[in-house]
């Protein structure tokens, strides 16, 4: 995966997943979980979506699986 580097040296992904506007929780915990598993590593969230929890489970579940 293609990468960017900042002015302080921390690289970042330059392909992110965007959970903005899925406001099915089952859904949007699904969509993050198989985005983690082919490699997403920079997912784009916010408070004010409202589906943090579901963003949450998702990162729990990958990271037990590993």
């Amino acid at each position: 995966m293609d990468k960017l580097t900042l002015n302080n040296q921390v690289t970042i992904p330059l392909t992110g997943l965007g959970v903005y506007q899925i406001n099915n929780l089952d859904e949007c915990e699904h969509t993050v979980l198989n985005a983690l598993k082919i490699g997403y590593r920079l997912i784009d969230t916010d408070a004010c979506y409202g589906n943090e929890k579901a963003v949450g489970k998702a990162i729990k579940k990958k990271s037990n699986s590993s």
